[in-house]
Parts: structure tokens; sequence; C-alpha cells
């Protein structure tokens, strides 16, 4: 498979949590792939903002399902 973005992560939003998802290209080539989750109080938000910043996450995807 092709790798496209190096740095991207999908989350996954519901109304209590976020589930984040990174996919990054580690040495070598492998796909690294992390997952957390973090509640939507904005103290979370900002940690997570945080930790995809740390991740130098370049592109994200949301799905949320309203529930």
């Amino acid at each position: 498979m092709e790798v496209t973005y190096t740095h991207c992560a999908g989350l996954d939003v519901h109304k209590k949590t976020v589930v984040a998802c990174c996919l990054t290209v580690g040495t070598g080539g492998k796909v690294e792939r992390e997952i957390r989750t973090f509640t939507t109080m904005t103290s979370d938000l900002l940690k997570m903002g945080d930790w995809l910043t740390q991740k130098q996450i370049t592109h994200v995807a949301m799905e949320s399902t309203g529930e």
C-alpha cells in the first residue's frame, strides 16, 4: 500500500469521549499506531490537541455518531 500521509489521525467523537487513533511512519517505513481516549471536557481536548501536535499530525478525519 502506498503511504499518502505520513502523520494522520482519525477521531471518533462521542458525547462524553473522543477516541483518537494516530498513524505515523516510523523508522524503516514501518507504520506505527497509537490510540488514546479523551473526555470532551475542555482541559482534556486541549491535551488531545497537544498530543496530536507532539505526534506531528498533519491531517485529521472525524466521525461523529451523535450519541
